[in-house]
């Protein structure tokens, strides 16, 4: 009888662990999709546009866990490496280090306390962690990098065209890049905060 009982929670484990796989995939491919249609915002450089991917990343990370928030951000970012990788894969590169620094502290906030405040909180808190995360990795990682496909001076130019303060890359970070962080960071929030109790039943529904 034991073995039995050891048996059908195996199978029940086996059973809820595909299900969420399949909850990420779907979530991960609307993530997808959404990455495809970008928006370019005139007070930003050129080369920060604006799109929601990271809101299905945001709702399963506060429905199924800060984990696998960050495996939506990931299969996001393959599926648009392997179809544009008109960046060398620094565009994909970059979208996942930035998501992912949003997601993981939005959820794991969210999930000490399920309700509207936590939610503001980790919305909030993700802001606050994409934007200094942002700093360091477009100045250390994302744009050394892309320098190797573009310039750097062609860089912070595309940045001093919409802002006269922008002459190097730090300036391009502080009054480009951190700014756009910050307000894509609030859109996704605001927008997760606006649907997720509308799609959560279906995610979590077993």
């Amino acid at each position: 009888m034991q073995n039995t009982s050891n048996v059908f929670s195996m199978e029940k484990k086996k059973r809820i662990s595909t299900k969420t796989l399949v909850k990420i995939s779907i979530l991960a491919v609307l993530a997808y999709v959404l990455m495809l249609l970008e928006l370019p915002i005139p007070i930003f450089p050129t080369f920060l546009k604006i799109d929601l991917s990271d809101v299905p990343a945001l709702v399963g990370g506060f429905a199924l866990g800060p984990v696998a928030g960050v495996f939506i951000q990931l299969i996001k970012v393959l599926l648009h490496f392997i179809t544009n990788s008109s960046t060398g894969g620094v565009g994909s590169l970059a979208n996942f280090i930035v998501g992912s620094a949003y997601v993981v502290p939005a959820s794991i906030i969210y999930h000490r306390k399920k309700d509207k405040v936590h939610a503001l909180l980790g919305v909030i808190a993700g802001t606050i962690s994409m934007c200094i995360v942002g700093v360091i990795a477009n100045i250390y990682i994302l744009i050394p990098f892309y320098s190797n496909f573009m310039p750097i001076e062609a860089i912070v130019n595309m940045g001093t065209v919409v802002n006269r303060n922008i002459v190097d890359v730090r300036t391009l970070v502080l009054y480009g890049v951190t700014p756009f962080n910050l307000v894509k960071g609030i859109v996704i929030g605001l927008v997760t905060m606006l649907i997720y109790k509308k799609v959560s039943p279906i995610i979590k529904n077993n």
